[in-house]
């Protein structure tokens, strides 16, 4: 071999799994290439004869700053490995147990798939795509922010074994039992400079009612600390720099300013979490006054960052236990004295589950509250938290609607989430978020004003609890950039408002969009529609999703009869086609969707 590094997978060893020592392991020596210009899609980094000679070789599975010559990359990377196969006659997966942020595949010079969604287990399917003999594989890691690359185990064993792979212990479990109002929640996050003129509490306080009225249970503010000044990003530097844990943004007004917000809200019969950063402070902030000893040094003593990235904060060294005191007794102020109702926790998986834990136990003691997770963790779902992200979808939503992957890819998803979660677990469903509407697009640009309806409907019909980031019931097209200042323009002329409104009317008149059984239908003759029914009692809603930009006519297979069809979005019976005992035919528009109630 000239210039990759090879493995002999000898397969005359038996492949039936489950015994872990015959699963095919690619770990060990890859080479890599960086790529911060974004070349390598068109100079051919994944083809068969591309030179790689000049690769470095690296050792994986490892995030890529833990390579000395890539502690302070970030971007766009590339892998490759050969690999030899003796025999191709049975049906093989690769199987890959997590990568950050996404990445593209290829085998032999051939896309085999793409995925998107860190710290998530997956899979693609090999079959007809090796040759026997030796075989390359290239894989380009797409990272967004922190240490980023193939960061865990690849394999590749036999196709009808994946399922054992992709479950997790913990979904023998059962997750933690929320309070009621978080298991009904539907989250209005809200981030404060954009959006009003002014930018302050006051100001959120008067809108208040508005957003009882459009139906929302929960208001999530971003930080709302003083921010850092010492390497501060942007004019006003990013709220994630927090300054002091017990003080409130002069920007945003007075501490007796929030206490008066936490408390029309309550009068309305809301709840408000705030944002919690706890992985880090600012360079300035308090804590590293009065306790440098309690953050990250590197090997020369000095305090350093959470990631090359993240050059504005300070990381905190979570050994040390008297941080953990400080830490939960500050929980603690902001619940018993200013009585808030919980916290969303910023990059919850850069801190030990145990804290997080050992915090929830003191919590419990005040009041019910809500702990909402930035992690996709399934043992956060045991002790500590309520709701984790499910990035799982969101990153799913962009190929689905520009007809980049089959409706079906849903149900891969949902299944997943049950081998992986402990039963119960509430993930938190969205469009979009103040990460993605900043770093990526805001979610009408990305989706289109039909993609973005329909994924709102989605988002909202689904198992688990919906996001609403401000402005997105007025379609908001602005990146609302997290350094400065940029309003939302709320005369936007848009009936996303009406449909929100509609949407969250549902789930509080319809319990089985709450809590109930979810059941994806069988779609016979389109990839492009996507259905299912939720259940509860006797209550039967049917929702249907057309991904595509053309009308569909699938024919769905129910296995009961129903004699109505109500499209409670619109209060409509329609007049459904059916075929025979078992299947009705629905005619649905381009990015078209119904809810029913069947009866």
């Amino acid at each position: 071999m000239k210039y990759l590094i090879s493995i002999l997978l000898l397969l005359n060893i038996s492949l039936s799994y489950p015994t872990m020592q015959e699963k095919i392991s690619l770990n060990g020596n890859w080479l890599f290439k960086a790529d911060p210009k974004q070349y390598g899609l068109k100079h051919g980094y994944f083809k068969t004869n591309y030179d790689r000679k000049n690769w470095e070789l690296v050792e994986l599975p490892k995030f890529w700053d833990n390579h000395s010559s890539l502690i302070n990359y970030d971007g766009w990377g590339w892998y490759a490995k050969e690999f030899f196969i003796d025999d191709v006659s049975k049906d093989l997966a690769i199987y890959f147990e997590g990568i950050d942020d996404e990445a593209r595949i290829w085998i032999n010079g051939k896309e085999i798939g793409n995925h998107a969604g860190y710290n998530e287990a997956f899979y693609f399917d090999l079959k007809e795509k090796l040759v026997h003999g030796k075989n390359l594989i290239v894989v380009q890691v797409i990272d967004y922010g922190g240490p980023g690359g193939i960061y865990k185990p690849v394999f590749i064993i036999e196709s009808k074994d994946i399922e054992k792979y992709l479950k997790d212990k913990y979904a023998e479990l059962t997750a933690r039992k929320s309070a009621d109002w978080v298991q009904e929640a539907i989250i209005y996050s809200v981030y404060l400079r954009s959006f009003s003129s002014e930018g302050t509490f006051k100001a959120l306080e008067k809108k208040i009612p508005e957003l009882k009225e459009l139906g929302v249970t929960v208001i999530w503010l971003l930080p709302i600390h003083p921010v850092g000044k010492i390497k501060r990003k942007g004019t006003l530097g990013s709220p994630y720099s927090v300054q002091d844990y017990y003080a409130v943004n002069s920007e945003f007004g007075t501490l007796e300013d929030f206490k008066s917000l936490v408390q029309t809200i309550h009068t309305n019969g809301l709840k408000i979490i705030i944002d919690l950063v706890a992985n880090h402070t600012s360079w300035d902030s308090e804590l590293i006054k009065k306790h440098p000893e309690w953050f990250t040094k590197n090997s020369e003593g000095k305090i350093i960052s959470p990631n090359s990235d993240w050059t504005d904060v300070a990381d905190l060294d979570y050994s040390n236990k008297e941080l953990w005191n400080y830490m939960i007794e500050m929980m603690k102020w902001w619940i018993k004295e200013i009585d808030i109702d919980g916290f969303r926790c910023d990059v919850a998986e850069l801190v030990p589950t145990e804290f997080w834990e050992a915090a929830r136990d003191e919590l419990n003691q005040i009041k019910p509250i809500m702990m909402l997770s930035e992690g996709s963790l399934p043992e956060h779902h045991l002790k500590a938290f309520d709701i984790t992200y499910s990035w799982n979808v969101y990153d799913k939503l962009e190929p689905l609607i520009k007809g980049k992957s089959q409706a079906k890819t849903l149900d891969e998803i949902f299944k997943k989430e049950g081998l992986r979660f402990p039963k119960g677990s509430l993930r938190l469903r969205f469009n979009t978020n103040h990460d993605k509407n900043a770093w990526d697009m805001p979610a009408v640009r990305k989706f289109g004003i039909d993609g973005l309806k329909l994924s709102a409907v989605l988002i909202n019909t689904i198992p688990g609890i919906p996001l609403l980031y401000n402005g997105e019931e007025v379609a908001n097209d602005k990146r609302l950039d997290l350094f400065e200042k940029v309003e939302i323009n709320w005369k936007k002329k848009t009936d996303m408002y009406d449909l929100y409104k509609t949407l969250f009317s549902l789930r509080k008149k319809h319990r089985a969009l709450v809590d109930g059984t979810f059941q994806p239908i069988e779609v016979i003759n389109s990839s492009s529609v996507y259905a299912f029914l939720r259940r509860k009692n006797n209550e039967k809603i049917l929702v249907v999703l057309n991904f595509s930009d053309k009308t569909q006519k699938p024919k769905l297979k129910l296995n009961e009869g129903f004699q109505i069809f109500e499209n409670i979005l619109t209060n409509e019976v329609v007049e459904i086609h059916k075929i025979d005992t078992d299947k009705i035919q629905v005619s649905t528009k381009a990015f078209g969707y119904y809810i029913f109630e069947l009866k």
